[in-house]
């Protein structure tokens, strides 16, 4: 037996031992890797357990690369300082994983999720998704999600179209994450397979209210995470900004959870371990709960930050410009599809990363929807300029 053969031997012993201390370690609640299930079964098998494989190729992804550069909350501002989407997906990830550990839930399974439940999300955070949600309904196409997006990114771009193969378990969380949803307790709906997936993928398009449950408690944890992971951060960005002043926090809700991000964080996160978990068995029952002081509190802490800081029109200036440039370039791709123009950027810089299999199976607007999903922020500036757009200006401050 050669060099080469005698390690990957090796390794996979280890990935067994792995997936034993999984046995003995995780709640009977939890999630295994073993029963990871992928739409392809793949030949080689690796050493690393299905989960941690997801996150490997969630991480290594050309979306993945695109968060650096997408808004999060607060767009055209130059400020080093203010969260980006990158930042948000891996605070996610740490808190769902701290929240995980504690209830012995598998943790690669809720970074796998956490990591790449934001994939999908246009130029301008939710600003932009309304404005390809109306242009998307105008072209008889499902109103635009960016939780459904991700899914499309994940399954039918990335790898030049032939999707990333990840199981079931990551693409579900990722579907059903909605850190928007005031919910005080989420229980799994368990027991999808990929049918059902597709079901719900497809009642999602028709219907954007419609809620969608994940079907692990892994998932459960990552949405309620979403949620943890924005509060806060958002009051110290606006703060920063100056939008608002740290002592406008409702006392109420600084009472109960703090006036900083890291008491809200803390305090959160605790809520929901010692409202979950009993000292030797992780957690307790199939769903995750906050107490009912903390859920009420959170609940009045987004009041304030949708009244305060969402819906602020300091954060909305630049927004009738972007939108020109929204329809300005869907128009513009549009025909250049139909004309077949291969100097455009849909096709120089996304068509020619695919195999010609991806355009044959979509609509011209679903086309020109996925590409402009994907763009960063600046990349969108860029060509909205060449299509002869008047841009809005990047601002040193939100009342500059």
């Amino acid at each position: 037996m050669n060099f080469i053969s005698v390690n990957d031997e090796r390794l996979l012993e280890l990935k067994k031992a792995l997936a034993a201390r999984e046995e003995r370690q995780l709640s009977p609640l939890a999630a295994r890797s073993k029963d990871g299930m992928r739409r392809i079964e793949e030949e080689r098998e690796g050493h690393r357990l299905p989960f941690a494989t997801d996150t490997d190729r969630v991480l290594h992804s050309r979306s993945y690369t695109r968060y650096i550069d997408k808004t999060q909350v607060f767009y055209l501002v130059r400020n080093d300082h203010i969260t980006h989407r990158v930042l948000h997906v891996q605070l996610v990830s740490k808190i769902a994983r701290t929240v995980g550990r504690f209830l012995s839930l598998n943790e690669d399974l809720i970074e796998a999720i956490a990591l790449g439940h934001d994939i999908g999300h246009p130029p301008f955070g939710h600003d932009g998704e309304k404005l390809l949600a109306e242009l998307c309904r105008e072209h008889d196409l499902p109103s635009f999600q960016h939780n459904l997006q991700s899914v499309v990114f994940l399954e039918n771009i990335e790898k030049r179209g032939r999707g990333l193969n990840l199981t079931l378990q990551v693409l579900d969380g990722i579907m059903c994450h909605d850190g928007e949803i005031h919910q005080r307790q989420l229980e799994p709906s368990r027991s999808k397979t990929f049918a059902d997936f597709e079901r719900e993928f497809a009642a999602k398009e028709q219907d954007h209210r419609r809620e969608l449950l994940p079907m692990t408690l892994e998932g459960c944890v990552v949405r309620l995470a979403d949620t943890i992971a924005y509060i806060g951060r958002d009051i110290e960005d606006a703060i920063e900004l100056g939008m608002i002043e740290r002592e406008e926090i409702p006392p109420a809700c600084a009472e109960v959870l703090g006036n900083s991000n890291g008491s809200m964080v803390y305090r959160l996160v605790t809520d929901l371990i010692a409202s979950n978990t009993t000292a030797d068995r992780g957690i307790v029952n199939d769903r995750i709960a906050f107490s009912p002081q903390i859920a009420g509190a959170l609940h009045d802490l987004k009041q304030f930050n949708y009244q305060r800081i969402y819906l602020n029109p300091l954060i909305k200036q630049g927004i009738e410009l972007i939108g020109n440039c929204y329809r300005t370039m869907f128009t513009r791709y549009l025909d250049d599809l139909a004309g077949n123009r291969q100097e455009s950027p849909i096709f120089k810089d996304f068509l020619a990363q695919l195999a010609p299999r991806y355009r044959a199976r979509s609509a011209e607007a679903a086309v020109v929807r996925d590409f402009i999903a994907g763009m960063t922020d600046d990349y969108f500036l860029r060509q909205a300029a060449d299509c002869g757009c008047p841009v809005p200006k990047i601002r040193q401050t939100l009342r500059g």
